[in-house]
C-alpha cells in the first residue's frame, strides 16, 4: 500500500520526465508501466489500445500479466471491466474479479482480487485503457485513482502521437505506391500528372490513374475519397483496384462507375467518393466520359475557348446513390486538343466562391504540351501558397 501524501507528486514526476520524449512507444510503455507498478504497489499493469473500428480493446503492453499480450486478448467496448472503463470514460474499481465482472479469464486465473482502470483519452477520443491489479484485497484511494489517471493521460498522448505519425507515414507510402510509376506512352498522345498532399490535411483520398486498355484505348481516372489520412488512402486504394478490374470488363465508363458504386456501397460503409472516368480511343480520336459527383474536366480545342466538358454529373460513389441511371458522353478530340482533369483542392480556397476558382482554371488552360500545362496550372492556381487540401492533376494532349 502506498502513502497517499506522496503518490500524486511521485507519479507526476514520473510521467513528466523529459527523458521519456526520447523513447519510442514500445519502450515508453515498458518504462511507464514498470513505474506505475512500483509507485502504486500493484502486481499487474496492462495497457489495452482501441482498435481501428473503435469497438474493441486489444492488449498492447503489460507488466506482470504478459500472457494478455502474447494471446492477443480483446475486450469489446462496454463489456467486462476494461470495456466499461472505455465506455464510461472514467476510472472504475472492482473488488470482485471473476467471470461476472471481467471478460478475460487471465485476470482471475492470476489471483487478482481488485482492479482499478482509467481511460486513455487524447483529442477527445478514447485511445485505450490502462488498468492495475492486486492479488491482495485493498481499496484504491482517490489519490491513487488520480495517480493512475495521470499515467493514463500521459500514455494517451504518446499513443495518439505515435499513431498519428505512423498513419501519416503509412498513408504517404500507400499513396506513393498506388500512383502510376510511369504514364502510358501511346503514339499521338502525351500525358503528364501531378499529385501534391494538402498542407493541412496531409495525404488523403485523392488519386489519379492512367492505364492502357485492350483495343487501342486508354483509361484515365481522377477521384477524391471523402476524408483524409490513412483510412481515406486505404479506401482510395481499394476503389482504384476495383475500377481497374471493372474497366477490363465493361466498355462504357458509366457502367464501370455503376459497378464501382455498387461495390463501394456494399463493402465501404459510410464512404463517399467523387470520380471522373474517361476512356480515350486512340484510333478514332474520341473520348467517352462518365462523372460521379466530380468537377468537370476542362477541354481546350485549338482555335476555340477552353470549356468544361458538357457531361452529365451523376451522384458520387457510395451509399447506393447512383447504381443505375449513370450516363456517358462522347466527344471528338481533334489533334492539338488538351484535356485537364483535377480534384477540388486545385480550385477551392477558403473565402472564395468555387466558381471563381473554376473560371480561373478555365482561362489558363489552352492547347499546349501536357507538362507545360501542368506547370502553368500549378504555378497559377497554387503559386507560393500551399493548398490546404491535396491536389491531383492529369493533362492529356492529342498531339497528332
Amino acid at each position: 500500500m502506498t502513502e497517499d501524501g506522496s503518490v500524486r507528486l511521485r507519479v507526476l514526476d514520473a510521467v513528466t520526465d523529459g527523458a521519456l520524449k526520447e523513447l519510442d512507444l514500445d519502450k515508453l510503455l515498458e518504462v511507464l508501466l514498470q513505474r506505475a507498478r512500483e509507485l502504486l504497489a500493484v502486481d499487474t499493469v496492462t495497457v489495452l489500445l482501441m482498435d481501428r473500428s473503435g469497438t474493441q480493446l486489444v492488449a498492447r503492453a503489460t507488466s506482470g500479466l504478459e500472457e494478455e499480450v502474447f494471446q492477443g486478448v480483446r475486450v469489446p467496448v462496454g463489456k467486462g471491466f476494461a470495456g466499461r472503463v472505455a465506455q464510461l470514460r472514467e476510472p472504475v474499481q472492482i473488488e470482485h474479479v471473476d467471470e461476472s465482472t471481467v471478460v478475460n479469464p487471465l485476470l482471475w486465473e492470476h489471483g487478482l482480487r481488485v482492479l482499478l482502470g482509467a481511460p486513455m483519452i487524447a483529442q477527445g477520443e478514447v485511445t485505450g485503457v490502462v488498468h492495475v491489479g492486486s492479488t491482495t484485497s485493498r481499496r484504491f484511494t482517490d489519490e491513487e485513482k488520480e495517480a493512475l489517471q495521470l499515467f493514463a493521460d500521459r500514455l494517451a498522448v504518446a499513443v495518439y502521437v505515435d499513431r498519428t505519425r505512423s498513419e501519416r507515414a503509412a498513408a504517404t507510402l500507400l499513396q506513393e505506391s498506388l500512383l502510376p510509376a510511369r504514364l502510358p506512352s501511346t503514339e499521338g498522345w502525351e500525358l503528364a500528372a501531378r499529385y501534391v498532399p494538402g498542407a493541412e490535411s496531409g495525404v488523403g483520398g485523392d488519386w489519379y490513374d492512367v492505364f492502357e486498355l485492350p483495343g487501342d484505348r486508354i483509361g484515365v481516372v481522377i477521384g477524391d475519397v471523402a476524408g483524409s489520412g490513412l483510412q481515406a488512402a486505404v479506401v482510395m486504394g481499394r476503389l482504384r483496384s476495383a475500377l481497374r478490374a471493372y474497366a477490363l470488363d465493361y466498355f462504357d465508363p458509366a457502367q464501370v462507375l455503376c459497378k464501382l458504386d455498387r461495390k463501394a456501397s456494399y463493402f465501404e460503409h459510410n464512404t463517399m467518393a467523387t470520380v471522373a472516368y474517361a476512356v480515350i480511343d486512340t484510333a478514332t480520336h474520341r473520348m467517352t466520359l462518365a462523372v460521379a459527383g466530380h468537377l468537370l474536366p476542362v477541354l481546350a480545342v485549338p482555335g476555340e475557348q477552353a470549356r468544361f466538358v458538357p457531361a452529365h454529373i451523376g451522384p458520387p460513389i457510395g451509399f447506393e446513390l447512383g447504381t443505375s441511371g449513370r450516363r456517358s458522353v462522347d466527344l471528338d478530340v481533334p489533334p492539338g486538343t488538351l484535356i485537364v482533369l483535377y480534384t477540388d483542392g486545385l480550385v477551392e480556397r477558403r473565402g472564395q466562391d468555387l466558381d471563381v476558382g473554376l473560371e480561373r482554371l478555365r482561362q489558363i488552360v489552352s492547347p499546349m504540351g501536357p507538362e507545360s500545362a501542368c506547370n502553368r496550372v500549378m504555378a497559377t492556381m497554387v503559386g507560393y501558397q500551399p493548398a490546404t487540401d491535396d491536389i491531383a492533376l492529369v493533362a492529356i494532349r492529342h498531339s497528332h
